[in-house]
């Protein structure tokens, strides 16, 4: 028998092709191995990441805090959801929307949201079953708030990443419908951390940014700082401006609800920025803050799983504190809630989730609640001035809600009203209010 070398068997044709096998098989496991690791870290980026405007998801990341996966259902924006109580659904974003707001006039509605864009809808008729709307896109970031200005020329949009306000003016066409917006003015940056409030007074003189700090920054219309403002909540969860235009209210981690008022001179110069009152009476942090139509009347709602309806229409400047006028208790108490006060001041809303209770804040009782409005979370509520429809928005859309128990709570007025000595003229208007009222609701019902 021939006898073999070492280095013939290893030269050997057979040798070489198991060999050119398997270290191929060894580079492709290599490979492989590579892109999973890459892939695992390209994962945990991605679960780090906190998706632009949930300033909840952003804290649970800094703080480390272990946190439930959030994730969008490709099926959620053909989910089917429907109630008695609604009007409408406004379709048009393609992101989740975040914040509206309604123009002075009432004519236009705002809303905005995480697809970079704002959208204006003629909102005279929420019953029509199409809405005209305009869509002004935002360049290279998303709005997480929207407010217009007082004569409905313009509105103002805070940006998220860039963490800043702009403004925007809006152009109309002959037949009275907007036609065109563009960028006027970007506001310097002020704020460190997330903007949790927005708002432009009502007399045009100024507007209001705050962080989730304690940080309020009072600003004149060119975005020039007039005022600096420590809340002293610890951290803030809401800032707004009452619709008078005269205080500003923030809340947060305090058991109360802090007010200041902007002042100015008769001649229209700004002096300061001064506190006046306080919305007391809870044991814990407070969440929201609302208002009716004239800042008469104040609401908050708290962790302590309560909401406060406050008469604010109060002298003040002689040391006299809001009234407490109502208390009630909210579900799901302990859940970061949002609140509505309608117009008049007679109904309460909580939004809490992605559900809405409805309370009469004339005897406090709890009167109805609709579930499972959204995916997610509603991200904001408002009534509309009459106070005939409750708005609100989440995942992608913007609900329309009748007010039903504010019909319900101008019965019961009216006929208390009834009781007392009225002119004949009164009595009869106050008779029709009833019969129209019971004819909204019985439609209600039959649904």
């Amino acid at each position: 028998m021939e006898k073999v070398s070492v280095a013939d068997f290893l030269l050997s044709p057979t040798v070489l092709v198991a060999a050119f096998v398997g270290g191929s098989a060894l580079l492709l496991v290599y490979i492989l191995r590579l892109f999973r690791i890459e892939h695992d870290a390209e994962e945990k980026i991605q679960s780090e990441h906190v998706p632009p405007g949930n300033f909840e998801r952003r804290k649970e990341v800094a703080s480390g805090k272990p946190k439930k996966k959030q994730t969008w259902h490709p099926r959620a924006d053909k989910q089917s959801f429907n109630s008695p109580w609604l009007v409408k659904t406004l379709k048009n974003h393609t992101g989740p929307v975040l914040n509206m707001d309604y123009s002075s006039s009432g004519k236009y509605l705002a809303s905005c949201g995480e697809d970079r864009a704002v959208i204006l809808w003629d909102s005279r008729d929420l019953t029509q079953k199409e809405l005209k709307s305009f869509r002004v896109n935002i360049e290279f970031d998303h709005p997480t708030f929207v407010k217009w200005s007082p004569d409905s020329k313009a509105f103002i949009v805070h940006k998220f990443n860039e963490n800043a306000i702009e403004v925007y003016k809006v152009e109309k066409k002959k037949d009275g419908w907007l036609g065109h917006s563009t960028k006027a003015l970007t506001f310097p940056k002020a704020h460190e951390t997330d903007v949790v409030g927005m708002g432009i007074a009502s007399n045009g003189k100024y507007i209001i940014s705050c962080s989730n700090k304690t940080d309020l920054v009072v600003w004149d219309l060119k975005g020039q700082i007039l005022a600096q403002v420590d809340t002293y909540l610890m951290s803030t969860t809401c800032a707004k401006i009452s619709p008078c235009g005269r205080f500003v209210v923030a809340s947060g981690f305090a058991p109360d609800a802090r007010v200041w008022e902007v002042v100015f001179n008769k001649s229209g110069e700004f002096q300061e920025v001064k506190r006046v009152f306080d919305l007391t009476g809870h044991s814990s942090g407070v969440y929201d803050v609302a208002f009716d139509a004239d800042s008469s009347h104040m609401a908050t709602v708290s962790k302590d799983g309560t909401w406060k309806l406050f008469d604010t229409k109060i002298e003040y400047k002689k040391g006299e504190d809001p009234h407490l006028k109502m208390t009630g208790k909210y579900q799901q108490a302990g859940a970061h809630s949002l609140i509505a006060l309608s117009p008049n001041a007679e109904v309460v809303v909580i939004a809490t989730g992605n559900s809405l209770a409805f309370y009469s804040a004339l005897t406090g009782h709890h009167d109805y609640t609709i579930d499972n409005i959204y995916s997610g979370r509603i991200t904001s509520v408002l009534f509309d001035a009459m106070g005939k429809y409750l708005l609100t928005t989440g995942d992608r859309f913007v609900r329309v809600f009748h007010n039903v128990t504010g019909y319900r709570c101008s019965v019961e007025t009216a006929r208390d009203k009834l009781k007392q000595s009225q002119t004949s003229a009164t009595k009869e208007r106050l008779l029709k209010m009833i019969e129209d009222c019971e004819a909204f609701l019985e439609t209600i019902e039959k649904k």
